[in-house]
């Protein structure tokens, strides 16, 4: 999976597409290009029972975030509030930035 080129960047707003938590939509907090995988806000929920330790005096079952497969998930375009597929395009200044393939609109701010 190296080499991979992504079209998502961290606190983007991503829908997922397939799997457990299809049609529901969060803000990727990490992404893991070489393994294919991404993690998003409140989605696909993960328990795990820790023992106490120096760090978590209390112990007991965490919930965290669990990876999403990349492919199962579409960035979410502002304008037309739906997960739509994205396409680079360079500008007059030279910048690249994505454009949604659907409306036009330029996705990355700044």
């Amino acid at each position: 999976m190296s080499g991979i080129k992504l079209k998502l960047k961290k606190d983007d707003i991503v829908e997922v597409i397939s799997g457990r938590e299809k049609g529901k939509k969060g803000k990727i907090l990490a992404l893991f290009p070489n393994e294919g995988k991404l993690t998003v806000e409140k989605l696909n929920m993960l328990k795990r029972h820790t023992k106490p330790s120096a760090q978590n005096k209390q112990g007991g079952i965490v919930e965290k975030e669990g990876a999403l497969a990349i492919s199962n998930v579409q960035l979410v375009c502002d304008k037309c509030g739906k997960g739509v597929r994205v396409k680079r395009k360079k500008l007059e200044d030279g910048k690249r930035v994505r454009v949604c393939v659907t409306c036009g609109e330029v996705m990355d701010k700044g």
